[in-house]
């Protein structure tokens, strides 16, 4: 990979995260999935930068045409439509930019209820999708950092962490810290196997073939250019829906948590984890906002509703089936390795999203 230079630590604020490091000189960027909430978000960072950005993406995802469009009014890039199912399109698009200096590997299926409903196109995304890439990159013989977008889901129900309420909403009985990497792997559900194997084989392929991946277990991440949807997106889909008048369903109590980060702060530690990639390769790093950035779903309920200033109302349903009551990424880790911790608070992060939902709302009819 080209070099960068690590710039002192500073407030960033707003849309400035990018200027953590200075470019040195160009580099080629290929994002699969580039296209998605994630993948749109991390090319137009590139992008500002002067990189060349190569964007891979099938646009089967809602909103990824949208975001296709809106990567198109902030500069220039390559796109390539293509599947990661299909496995000589990737050969060809990784033969044609061998000299790529760092790879996202973001595409995928991504909610737990579509892998319910079809494991069969969830295993050809996650898993054999990731197995295409991953070849194609160890037969172009390209040495830039991989990163690879896994999930918290391999650690599975973690039936046997305690769990206790306070201050009305869940939290683990026995761990402050949020939950470390030497969690046993579980994988439960189509979706946790899928993005397990595949985060297995991103670890291997470093072992076995030199190629430099890193797997980031990634918590629940929201922000600019997400269009979220009932079973995947839940910050986002709850703001947008609370926006526009939807139909809005709590399912459980509402008082199950999670641990958030906003966008922006990921694509900080993509950086960080691509400039530190002789200590980073081959190793596995729980992201997310960590037990700063909780919250529980009513308590997002209640921000939007001061947002707002009005009641919302609400529908109530049972538990999902494997709906976690706490999950909360342990990220010391990445914090000690990679030098990076969240920037955005769970509540400014929440507001950048409000008001970017209620300046764009036209976008989600």
């Amino acid at each position: 990979m080209r070099t960068l230079r690590r710039r002192p630590p500073h407030d960033i604020g707003g849309r400035s995260a990018f200027s953590v490091f200075q470019r040195i000189d160009q580099l080629k960027v290929i994002v699969t999935g580039g296209a998605g909430f994630i993948g749109c978000n991390a090319a137009d960072r590139y992008m500002r930068r002067g990189d060349e950005v190569v964007v891979i993406d099938d646009l089967s995802r809602r909103g990824a045409e949208k975001n296709l469009e809106w990567l198109r009014s902030r500069g220039k890039f390559t796109f390539e439509r293509g599947d990661i199912r299909d496995e000589r399109a990737m050969r060809e698009i990784f033969q044609a930019n061998k000299d790529a200096g760092l790879i996202l590997h973001l595409a995928g299926q991504v909610a737990v209820t579509i892998s319910v409903n079809d494991p069969r196109l969830d295993f050809d995304i996650n898993a054999l999708g990731t197995f295409n890439v991953l070849e194609a990159v160890r037969l172009a013989g390209i040495d830039a950092p991989l990163i690879y977008s896994s999930t918290n889901k391999v650690y599975g129900g973690m039936e046997d962490v305690g769990v206790t309420e306070r201050d009305g909403r869940y939290s683990y009985a026995d761990l402050p810290g949020g939950v470390s990497e030497e969690r046993t792997l579980d994988f439960h559900s189509p979706y946790g196997c899928s993005k397990g194997a595949a985060d297995q084989y991103v670890r291997d392929y470093h072992r076995i073939y030199g190629v430099r991946g890193v797997v980031f277990r990634q918590s629940c991440i929201y922000g600019y250019r997400q269009f979220g949807f009932e079973d995947q997106g839940w910050v986002a889909w709850f703001t947008i829906a609370s926006l526009l008048g939807q139909p809005i369903t709590v399912y459980g109590d509402g008082k199950q948590v999670r641990d958030i980060l906003f966008v922006d702060d990921l694509v900080d530690a993509f950086e960080a984890a691509a400039q530190r990639i002789d200590v980073t390769a081959g190793r596995i790093y729980n992201i997310g906002g960590g037990p700063t950035n909780v919250i529980s779903l009513l308590d997002l309920l209640a921000h939007l509703e001061r947002r707002l200033g009005k009641r919302l109302k609400y529908e109530r349903a049972d538990w999902r089936p494997g709906d976690q009551r706490v999950f909360v990424s342990d990220i010391s880790k990445a914090e000690k390795e990679l030098g990076w911790s969240p920037r955005t608070s769970w509540e400014h992060g929440l507001d950048k999203l409000y008001e970017w939902v209620a300046s764009n709302r036209e976008i989600f009819v």
